[in-house]
Order: C-alpha cells, then sequence, then structure tokens
C-alpha cells in the first residue's frame, strides 16, 4: 500500500520569502543624519576589542571626522548621550582608543578635548 502524497503539506504559509541577496540596504532619508565612509575595517575592528563604550566613542569620532571632513574633531556629549555613553564612559572610551593608538586626544580644562583619527595598518594590528 502506497502512500499518497498531499501537496498542501508542503505549501508555503504567508507571503513569498524575499531574496535578500539582491536587496540594496537600506539608506538614509532627506535630512537624516548618517554614518559617511569608508571607515578602515582594522581600525574599526581594533576599536571594537576595547573595553567599555570605545566602540560607541568611536563612531561618534568618524560620524564628525565624516560630517567636518577633518580628521580632528569634537566631540558632542549630546550625540554621546543619543549613543548611549555618559559622560565618563566617553572619557574612559576614548582612552582606550588613545591608549591603542587609534586616535590622538589634546585636553584643555574646562573644554571638550580634541581628538585627531590616527593610521592604523595591519601591521599595528600584531
Amino acid at each position: 500500500m502506497t502512500d499518497s502524497i498531499d501537496p498542501k503539506r508542503f505549501a508555503l504559509t504567508g507571503s513569498r520569502p524575499s531574496n535578500s541577496n539582491h536587496q540594496k540596504p537600506p539608506r538614509h532619508g532627506r535630512g537624516d543624519k548618517f554614518l559617511k565612509g569608508p571607515i578602515p575595517l582594522n581600525w574599526l575592528a581594533k576599536a571594537a576589542r576595547q573595553p567599555g563604550k570605545a566602540l560607541h566613542v568611536a563612531i561618534a569620532i568618524w560620524f564628525f571626522a565624516g560630517m567636518t571632513r577633518s580628521r580632528s574633531v569634537t566631540l558632542s556629549s549630546r550625540l554621546m548621550f543619543t549613543l548611549g555613553s555618559s559622560r565618563f564612559s566617553t572619557y574612559r572610551g576614548l582612552k582606550a582608543l588613545e591608549e591603542v593608538g587609534l586616535v590622538a586626544v589634546i585636553r584643555h580644562p574646562g573644554r571638550s578635548p580634541r581628538i585627531t583619527i590616527q593610521d592604523f595598518s595591519e601591521a599595528d594590528a600584531q
């Protein structure tokens, strides 16, 4: 005795799955803020391996660098708060980035630090 095959068992439910390999990534809308690149992946990977909010600080630094078209920037406490980083965690993250040579920082009492993005190569990663 053979079992009959019920084609309804193999029917897809809901809408057809989309082929995500051919879809473009989302883009910012008119007037929206965005992160400008390219950002060297080895630089970003080194920042991601640092403790605390170092990656948050790194992203904010690159955001301001893209806005000003300069590798030297001053961070905004408002943006850091938006990214979920307090003043103190921002300073700790900045110190971590500075210690591994990703940024150079000039500090003045009572003012936001001036940050300069440093070149970072694969040779520096070892």
